[in-house]
């Protein structure tokens, strides 16, 4: 689980451990979680339900990012619900979130739903805060000014 501030290097970091991932042989699916349960919610009309959740459940790497932006629905929980529930202790699940992990409970509509996602994802995660006053984005966007050639 990585937390922090728009900016702080969450995705960055998450898809660092992802290529090292790639780099061993395993399998990896990075899925931005507002997006991913919009396509779940397609995929249950179009036929393509059982094939996008196989995919998310059995890669042996899933990032899901930004979790939180935005509140869940109930359903939207069902289905995080069933991708943790099936990676519980079998696979690698990567989370990145703005808000602190100590909030996340209280961001989701339904409090027993919560409480089964947070206790599948919460224990025996290793956590880490990232902690930045400025956004990686706006510190690269300087040093690209500072290194730019001159022209005539």
């Amino acid at each position: 689980m990585v937390t922090g501030k728009t900016g702080a290097g969450k995705s960055y970091l998450a898809c660092a451990l992802a290529q090292k991932a790639c780099r061993d042989g395993h399998s990896v699916l990075y899925q931005r979680v507002p997006r991913l349960l919009q396509d779940i919610g397609v995929s249950r009309h179009d036929g393509r339900y059982n094939k996008l959740m196989n995919q998310v459940v059995k890669c042996e790497v899933l990032i899901l990012d930004d979790l939180l932006i935005s509140p869940l629905s109930r359903e939207e929980q069902k289905e995080l619900l069933e991708i943790v529930e099936e990676r519980y202790d079998r696979k690698a699940t990567i989370v990145t979130s703005q808000l602190p992990v100590k909030a996340w409970h209280d961001a989701m509509q339904d409090p027993t739903l919560a409480d089964a996602i947070l206790d599948r994802l919460v224990h025996n995660a290793y956590k880490i805060e990232l902690d930045s006053t400025d956004s990686m984005r706006r510190k690269r966007t300087t040093l690209d000014q500072k290194t730019k050639p001159v022209t005539e």
